[in-house]
């Protein structure tokens, strides 16, 4: 009996216009008795005659999608009269830029990061330091005995490194070098 009673209750379109729903109701399977605020917001927003020339003009299997849309189309138009369903995509795609900026800013860190911890040249060889000395931090130069400073009595001096560097060419100011350094102006020793 449960279900022949429920079986024989109006639609809730046809329950809201207070008529006696047919057996072949346009209404009826896409506005079931349990939703009756859902078309109760189809009609205020559309209209009930609009929503049935809609209906009867689309295919059987398009009209579940379009009352879908019709109802949410009238629910944003209920709760924001103003924007709509439009104020909600509008804020939606707002949301996606700024989520999209922040994944890109996020991708540009990665990145900059990434590239940081690459290494830019060859590990120096272990027996050469080619640090530059205005490169360098104060922290990062060696500690040297007075003894190997030249000139210190006067409290600056040159440093002269402990171990010999073997390059494939001589250094114009390296006075081991056969070729003599730049203060003797050549092999010879004259100027």
């Amino acid at each position: 009996m449960a279900s022949s009673s429920s079986y024989n209750s109006p639609c809730a379109a046809c329950k809201f216009l207070r008529r006696k729903c047919m057996p072949g109701c346009i209404f009826a399977p896409y506005f079931p008795p349990e939703e009756p605020q859902k078309f109760a917001n189809v009609h205020k927003i559309f209209g009930a005659s609009n929503v049935t020339k809609l209906l009867n003009e689309l295919l059987p299997h398009q009209r579940e999608d379009a009352v879908n849309s019709l109802a949410y189309e009238a629910e944003a138009r209920v709760r924001d009269p103003v924007y709509g369903c439009v104020g909600a995509i509008s804020f939606l795609q707002r949301q996606v830029q700024r989520l999209q900026k922040e994944l890109e800013e996020a991708n540009t860190d990665l990145i900059r990061y990434a590239c940081n911890e690459i290494p830019t040249a060859l590990p120096p060889h272990p027996e050469v330091n080619l640090v530059q000395p205005n490169m360098a931090p104060a922290r990062s130069r060696p500690v040297v005995p007075s003894s190997r400073i030249i000139g210190n009595e006067g409290g600056s001096g040159f440093y002269q490194p402990q171990h010999a560097v073997s390059l494939p060419y001589p250094l114009p100011w390296d006075d081991t070098s056969p070729e003599g350094n730049i203060n003797t102006g050549g092999q010879d020793g004259s100027m």
